[in-house]
C-alpha cells in the first residue's frame, strides 16, 4: 500500500461459461453451466467484495438472491442496474426484507411512478446520469458507490453490463468458470468492444487455475492498451 486513497472501487468481473465460451443458450438459459463445486468459487467472492453487481435482465431471467450461503462470510450490497426501475416488487433482490440491503440504480428515463415504487419497497435508489447509448453511466455509478463505502465490486452480468464495464475500461480483475460442456451457438459473455486493430486487444496477467469439481476456475489482472481502450 502506498496510501494512495483510490478514486473507485475495484471491479473484478465473473462469469461462468462453457468450454466454448457460452453462457446462455439463445433462449436465454443459463442455470446451470457451472457444477455445484463452482457455487462455492463464487459465493467465496461475493462474501470478499462489499458490493455485487447485476443488470435488471439477470435479475428478470434468472431472479437471483446475491446472497452468500455456501462459504462462511458476510452477504455483499446488492446493486442491479435497471436503467428504467422495471424490477418488480416480487424480485428476490427486493422481497422478505431483502430491498434494504439492495441498491436499484436507474437514470432520468425511469418514470417517477416507479422511483415511488421502489423506494416503498425499502430498497436505495440512486438515479444517475446516462452514457451515449442511454444506460447507466457506469463510471458515475462507481463514484456513488465509493462515496458509499463500498471499497470493491463483483459484476456477475450479464453480457451487456460485463461489455460496458470493459469498454469502459473499468475491469480490474476477471474471474471465469468453465464448464466442460459445448453448446455451440449461443450467448456470449462479452460483446463488441470496438477492437479492430489486435494489438489494441485487451490482455490477462497473472494467471490462476483452480479446479471445482469438473469445472476450471480461472483468474487473472486485466491489462488494458495503454492504459485504456481506443474509443476513437
Amino acid at each position: 500500500m502506498n496510501g494512495k486513497v483510490p478514486t473507485r472501487p475495484s471491479v473484478t468481473v465473473s462469469y461462468a461459461q462453457t468450454l466454448d465460451g457460452r453462457v446462455a443458450t439463445l433462449t436465454g438459459e443459463s442455470q446451470w453451466i457451472s457444477c455445484p463445486d463452482s457455487l462455492r468459487f463464487a459465493h467465496g467472492m461475493r462474501a470478499a467484495n462489499d458490493a455485487v453487481l447485476v443488470g435488471t435482465g439477470t435479475v428478470h431471467n434468472d431472479d437471483p438472491r446475491l446472497t452468500v450461503r455456501h462459504v462462511p462470510g458476510p452477504d455483499p450490497l446488492r446493486v442491479v442496474i435497471d436503467s428504467t426501475l422495471r424490477t418488480p416488487p416480487d424480485a428476490a433482490v427486493l422481497a422478505n426484507g431483502a430491498a434494504s440491503g439492495t441498491v436499484l440504480v436507474g437514470t432520468e428515463r425511469a418514470p417517477a411512478e416507479r422511483r415511488e415504487r421502489a423506494l416503498s419497497s425499502g430498497a436505495t435508489v440512486l438515479c444517475l446520469p446516462s452514457d451515449l447509448d442511454g444506460r447507466v453511466d457506469l463510471k458515475a455509478l462507481l463514484g456513488e458507490l465509493g462515496a458509499l463505502g463500498v471499497g470493491s465490486v463483483m459484476v456477475e452480468g450479464g453480457a451487456t453490463l460485463i461489455t460496458g464495464f470493459f469498454r469502459a475500461g473499468l475491469v480490474d480483475r476477471l474471474a471465469v468458470c468453465v464448464a466442460p460442456k459445448i453448446l455451440g451457438d449461443g450467448m456470449p459473455a462479452v460483446g463488441d468492444l470496438g477492437i479492430r486493430d489486435l494489438s489494441r486487444s485487451l490482455t490477462l496477467a497473472d494467471a490462476v487455475v483452480e479446479p471445482y469439481g469438473v469445472d476450471l476456475i480461472l483468474s487473472w489482472r486485466v491489462v488494458y492498451p495503454d492504459g485504456g481502450l481506443d474509443r476513437g
